[in-house]
């Protein structure tokens, strides 16, 4: 059952985004946006991210990697001869982890 976004009256002025599950059962409301059209920029912002979206555990209880963990050996080279190319993360950062 597909979900659906509302745009709903934020309490203290504009507007805010509320996802909702195939049952009508709220899922998410987003953060204040100060025009309706930058809500609709907010929704299309959303899907784009939600689509894949890691899931990040900052719970208390969640289990700690070390850093080396955050990113893959180097692949042989298909060739003899051929360079290595550096691993890619396994993961965007976000900013703060820069």
């Amino acid at each position: 059952m597909a979900g659906y976004f509302e745009l709903v009256d934020a309490p203290d002025g504009g507007y805010r985004i509320r996802l909702l599950d195939g049952s009508g059962a709220l899922m998410a409301v987003s953060v204040t946006f100060p025009t309706k059209r930058a809500a609709v920029a907010g929704v299309a912002r959303a899907r784009e991210i939600a689509g894949m979206g890691l899931v990040r555990d900052h719970c208390k209880d969640a289990v700690k990697r070390p850093a080396d963990h955050h990113t893959k050996p180097a692949r042989k080279a298909a060739t003899a001869g051929a360079s290595r190319m550096p691993a890619a993360p396994t993961h965007p950062r976000s900013p703060a982890e820069h």
